[in-house]
């Protein structure tokens, strides 16, 4: 597991997920403006009891601000599932 994917899943731990995946995609990007740049892409799927009752709007700003400044340096795409326990 890489240094950034690590990082991800400490900062993600404060919405206390129940389940948490977070899988590099950045290989498929190479030669993207973003890949040169040295961040990566990164597909999150994350469920939490925290999202209950959320729209996808508040789940992502949740994620986003958990995440912190690592959306503006080593995070260049995010694609996110966030779900509430027994949704899917």
């Amino acid at each position: 597991m890489n240094d950034t994917i690590s990082e991800m899943k400490r900062r993600l731990a404060v919405l206390a997920p129940e389940h948490i995946e977070v899988v590099d995609e950045s290989a498929l990007h190479a030669g993207h403006a973003g890949a040169r740049s040295g961040a990566g892409h990164y597909q999150l799927t994350l469920i939490a009891t925290a999202f209950t009752g959320q729209n996808n709007v508040a789940r992502h700003r949740a994620i986003y601000q958990a995440l912190g400044d690592l959306m503006a340096t080593h995070i260049h795409a995010l694609s996110i599932t966030a779900l509430a326990p027994g949704e899917l």
